[in-house]
């Protein structure tokens, strides 16, 4: 259904009756950690532990529960890169409707998996969200079932803005609210609850620096924070965030992948890319501004394998991995000496890999790459330096 106009306040508070006993009030968790980390009181608004782990839950039953009972019988059809299909599909079950939702093909097994589980037929097509949106397009055309659009659709975006709401409530005191940014559903419903409920409030948007459109971005490619990997804006949204978004701001898959890492070790907080990258922005000094924050972590759904991936990136990024690789005699002895040295630095390590085929060293050498486990990057920066003094030849390979 095309709209020519937006939601207002009052659609946002109609959203909320529908909602309530459905969505949760995710809780709002004030920050020492990352008060102290970026200079400004910190709050946490944890999206991320909404039904089917994203806030998308409020948009998509929102808008289904409103359709009349001829649209119930056709069912409905969905495009997504994972949270929004889970929403679907959760909130049709919900009310007995019949549901088909088109993913890209690289979509994270996590929210395959749990879209499927919840009822919905699931069609992997195409690498980006756009070749999903065409798919799921044609189907509905084809088959009289009602698409229901992941953010142009102005009952979604009024069921997003409820997220707003509570946090408009929640913390009345903050200054600045930060929100991570695809097809633009959310920060267009929680921007019309918060100015309705404060006008002076600045509301700063995030894209991922990969695919970026809202921040003037052309090109489009691979990003860790797949939920906002959106190649084109929304036509309704992009009226609503022109008028209430104070800028947008882009994050890299490296910050984001540190903020991921920290979410988890400091908060206890499990979060998907798209989740992070309002904190990753904060934290990177991309948000401009005084006084309080907060910050929405959208969803929580990443895939274990991803994580894993991450994980390790993030430790790496953060200085908790260091990888060299040197060149030893190839003698007895040579080895242990270097692994005494450098266990008596405190150095965790984790792997040793010998080299002799097919490398361009002197017949009486070995080389050597060690990957260790260290504190920080001034730990690894020492450490560096006392192998050089010990006489090495190193080459930092992360």
């Amino acid at each position: 259904m095309k709209l020519d106009t937006g939601p207002t306040i009052v659609d946002v508070e109609a959203a909320r009756e529908r909602l309530d006993g459905i969505a949760r009030v995710t809780p709002v968790y004030p920050s020492e950690t990352f008060s102290l980390l970026a200079g400004r009181d910190v709050y946490l608004k944890a999206e991320n532990l909404q039904r089917t782990g994203a806030f998308k839950i409020r948009g998509a039953y929102n808008r289904i529960s409103t359709m009349t009972g001829a649209e119930r019988a056709a069912g409905v059809v969905a495009a997504s890169a994972g949270n929004h299909g889970q929403a679907v599909a959760w909130a049709a079950r919900e009310t007995e409707v019949s549901a088909r939702v088109y993913m890209p093909q690289d979509s994270p097994m996590a929210k395959v998996d749990a879209t499927r589980t919840y009822g919905a037929e699931v069609e992997l097509v195409g690498e980006f969200f756009d070749d999903a949106l065409a798919a799921a397009r044609e189907e509905a055309e084809a088959t009289g079932a009602t698409f229901i659009h992941a953010f142009e659709d102005e009952r979604v975006i009024a069921g997003q803005g409820t997220c707003g709401l509570e946090l408009a409530e929640q913390v009345p005191e903050v200054k600045t609210v930060i929100i991570p940014v695809g097809g633009g559903g959310l920060a267009a419903g929680c921007a019309i609850a918060l100015h309705a409920a404060n006008p002076l409030i600045r509301i700063v948007g995030v894209q991922a620096a990969a695919c970026a459109p809202f921040a003037g971005a052309t090109e489009h490619g691979f990003t860790i924070a797949e939920g906002i990997a959106v190649k084109r804006p929304g036509r309704l949204t992009s009226a609503i965030l022109a008028e209430h978004l104070e800028a947008v701001v882009t994050v890299t898959d490296e910050e984001i992948s540190a903020t991921l890492l920290l979410l988890l070790e400091r908060a206890k907080l499990v979060v998907e890319g798209a989740g992070a990258a309002g904190l990753a922005a904060l934290l990177a000094g991309k948000v401009a501004g005084e006084g309080s924050v907060a910050v929405l972590l959208s969803g929580g759904n990443i895939d274990p394998s991803l994580l894993i991936t991450v994980m390790r990136h993030g430790l790496t990024y953060a200085g908790r991995y260091l990888v060299v690789r040197t060149r030893l005699p190839d003698r007895p002895g040579e080895l242990i000496k270097l692994l005494q040295l450098v266990a008596s630095e405190r150095v965790n390590i984790v792997s040793v890999e010998h080299h002799r085929e097919g490398m361009a060293i002197s017949v009486t050498e070995t080389e050597v790459e060690l990957t260790l486990g260290t504190r920080d990057d001034a730990h690894c920066g020492v450490l560096l330096t006392r192998m050089r003094d010990w006489g090495y030849e190193i080459e930092r390979i992360r």
